[in-house]
This record gives C-alpha cells, sequence and structure tokens, in this order.
C-alpha cells in the first residue's frame, strides 16, 4: 500500500520541522555552553572538532563552513592562545592546526559541558546510533 502523495508531503514536512527544530536546540545549547567559556559558538566548533592536528581545510569541512570564516575563527583562537599554526609535514602551502596545552584543556572542559544536558542526553547509546544511522543514510542519499 503506498502512501498518497499529499500524506507523504505532510509526513516529510513535520520531519524535517523536527531535524530543523533539534538542529536549533543543538546551536542554542552549543552557544550556552561556549559562552560560559568565553567563547562563541563557532570557536566552539572548532576546539570541538579539533580532535588533532589538521588543516584549515579539514577544519572547515568539519565545521560546515567555508575556509574563509575558518580562517576568522582560528584567527581568535590563536591570539587567545589555544591554537598555534605549524608547518604541515607534507603540503609546504599547507599549515597544520594545533591545540596548545591550554587549549586542549579548554576543549576538555568544552566536551564535559556539551555533554551534559545535551539535548540528545535523553536517548540511550542505541537510540543515538541509530539517529545517527537514519541521519547519515538521508544525508547520502541521492
Amino acid at each position: 500500500m503506498t502512501t498518497p502523495p499529499e500524506q507523504q508531503v505532510i509526513a516529510e514536512r513535520q520531519l524535517c520541522g523536527l531535524v530543523n527544530g533539534l538542529a536549533q536546540r543543538i546551536a542554542e545549547h552549543v552557544r550556552g555552553r561556549a559562552a560560559t567559556l568565553g567563547l562563541t559558538a563557532p570557536q566552539a566548533t572548532a576546539l570541538r572538532e579539533m580532535s588533532g592536528p589538521m588543516t584549515m581545510r579539514e577544519l572547515a569541512e568539519r565545521m560546515s563552513c567555508e575556509p574563509s570564516n575558518t580562517t576568522f575563527v582560528v584567527d581568535k583562537l590563536e591570539k587567545q592562545g589555544l591554537v598555534e599554526r605549524h608547518p604541515h609535514p607534507t603540503d609546504r602551502r599547507a599549515k597544520h592546526l594545533v591545540l596548545t596545552a591550554e587549549g586542549v584543556a579548554l576543549r576538555e572542559r568544552l566536551l564535559a559541558l556539551l555533554a551534559a544536558g545535551s539535548p540528545l542526553s535523553g536517548l540511550t547509546q542505541q537510540e543515538q546510533r541509530t539517529l545517527r544511522g537514519l541521519l547519515e543514510q538521508a544525508v547520502t542519499s541521492p
């Protein structure tokens, strides 16, 4: 039995609304936690994503933004003594972004704050894995 087109459109609209609502709640959560550490949401996102040395382009991809926006964020983090730019080991044109000791410590505090009271914390680990799988499938499907 197929779903009539109008019902399918309504169901998809409702699902999109839920995904958008979750994204907004996560963004609010990140903004609030970032502010307690004196960071902006983009700075917090950059720190969260910097799990190791990476190029500006890699960080931009992880942050889902343009490299020029990432440069602005990294410049601020660098001025705060949280990130350093090092020569890339294999590409003379690129720089590796590396967290300083202070940056590593702040990242750890940030990750703990982000985990506490997260909009996703009400889901079990299995439910989070299921949601991740469904979202990955939706994002990668044609």
